[in-house]
């Protein structure tokens, strides 16, 4: 069942035109009583990715969210290395980064870390976050990892997700140069018209030989309960992934069906899936880790 914060989260945004959800989330953090997407810190199944990419820890019991990965599933990621032979960093995206936690750990393994938000009242947040003690060496998840690698940079734009003004504060073209998207409690905040745009625009924003790192989350919401945020079981990226831009199917409940369609010229295709061994509190129900990894790259690649 829906959480309260899930509840009044959707009540303050059910009286709102999909066109006014940029001032909607832009009013929550500037009065900054109610942001309660905002754990204080990356989610440990991040942390733990990104520490153990060819082995993150999994959980050892059956989660029943229709879709998720068996327990006894083995991920094993090929992360693109922060840093190339001529000393070009690599660029990583966080869609709706909040206060910019994901931002400061992804630089902490040597990556050029970007953060994009809608609000700019986040991005102050952020900004005020990511020029402070707590997102540098004193935290154990933030501190660099390899000085042989070093420390990436750490911007937060301001920007829409699915416009290009914002791309050129990053360094990039608004097209295939992201060579890692991550994307935790960012779909799912947007509403479900808004999902076959958001696949599109992810697989163009990343890199040819990038990945896409989902974290699944709420899979356990139902979809009665609407959002944000919205009910985001597997089946969703799935669905999405397969046809970038094109509709997906529901049924009568409102609920994602799987299908058999094909994949298009564009899909991303998943390489990676399991039901990671920490995540936040939030994501636990009875005991039980809810929350699904997956991770993603282009067709061809």
């Amino acid at each position: 069942m829906a959480t309260q914060n899930q509840d009044r989260l959707r009540t303050h945004f059910s009286s709102l035109p999909v066109s006014s959800h940029a001032e909607g989330w832009d009013a929550l953090w500037k009065e900054g009583t109610f942001i309660p997407w905002d754990r204080g810190c990356a989610n440990p199944a991040l942390v733990d990715l990104l520490a153990s990419p060819q082995a993150p820890p999994t959980s050892s019991d059956p989660n029943p969210t229709p879709g998720a990965p068996r327990r006894d599933t083995t991920p094993h990621v090929e992360l693109p290395s922060p840093l190339r032979s001529e000393g070009k960093r690599l660029k990583a995206l966080v869609p709706g980064c909040g206060k910019g936690y994901d931002v400061a750990l992804f630089a902490s393994w040597g990556y050029d870390a970007y953060g994009l938000e809608v609000s700019e009242h986040a991005a102050l947040a952020a900004r005020k976050y990511l020029g402070g003690e707590d997102a540098g060496a004193e935290t154990e998840d933030n501190k660099t990892k390899d000085d042989k690698i070093g420390r990436g940079v750490m911007e937060v734009v301001v920007g829409d997700y699915f416009d290009d003004g914002w791309s050129s504060e990053t360094g990039v073209s608004s097209v295939g140069e992201f060579d890692v998207i991550y994307d935790n409690t960012f779909l799912c905040a947007l509403p479900p018209d808004l999902r076959p745009r958001w696949a599109e625009r992810t697989a163009s924003l990343l890199a040819p030989n990038g990945i896409l790192i989902c974290l699944e989350f709420p899979t356990h919401k139902p979809v009665a309960s609407a959002g944000p945020p919205w009910s985001l079981p597997p089946t969703v990226h799935q669905e999405l992934l397969k046809q970038p831009g094109k509709d997906i199917s529901y049924d009568d409940k409102g609920a994602v069906v799987a299908t058999d369609r094909p994949e298009s010229a564009q899909a991303l295709v998943r390489v990676a899936h399991w039901v990671p061994k920490r995540t936040h509190p939030v994501g636990v129900v009875n005991g039980i880790v809810r929350d699904c990894v997956s991770v993603w790259k282009h067709k061809m690649a």
